[in-house]
């Protein structure tokens, strides 16, 4: 409840009003419409009161912050379901196949261009 996490964390109840307005904190509602605190939610109040109480950062900085924080989560999200992919993908393949997959990439030394003059 709202005055339960306005105490814990020592803020005011319009704080966390205030951030549920800004979009920073979306606690569920129960069926009488009172607010409810996740673990989730928790934690993220604890990184906005970190940003603005010893960062020093601003409202619109803190959005600006959880949304890059929230595609990192989805992009490390998406890079492991392509590694899941390629790992099963590899795994799926003879042993043979194996080997002239590791084996598909071969070193080779670098070009030299040449100048050759005209005339």
């Amino acid at each position: 409840m709202i005055s339960a996490v306005a105490e814990m964390y020592n803020i005011h109840p319009q704080t966390l009003r205030m951030y549920e307005r800004e979009g920073l904190l979306i606690p569920s509602r129960s069926m009488g419409n009172t607010r409810l605190y996740t673990q989730d939610d928790l934690e993220q109040l604890e990184t906005i009161l970190n940003l603005t109480r010893d960062l020093g950062v601003n409202l619109a900085g803190i959005e600006i912050i959880l949304n890059m924080r929230r595609r990192m989560r989805q992009m490390q999200e998406e890079m492991q379901e392509f590694v899941d992919y390629v790992q099963k993908e590899f795994l799926e393949r003879s042993e043979t196949d194996r080997d002239k997959m590791q084996n598909a990439l071969v070193r080779i030394s670098p070009l030299h261009m040449i100048r050759t003059r005209k005339g």
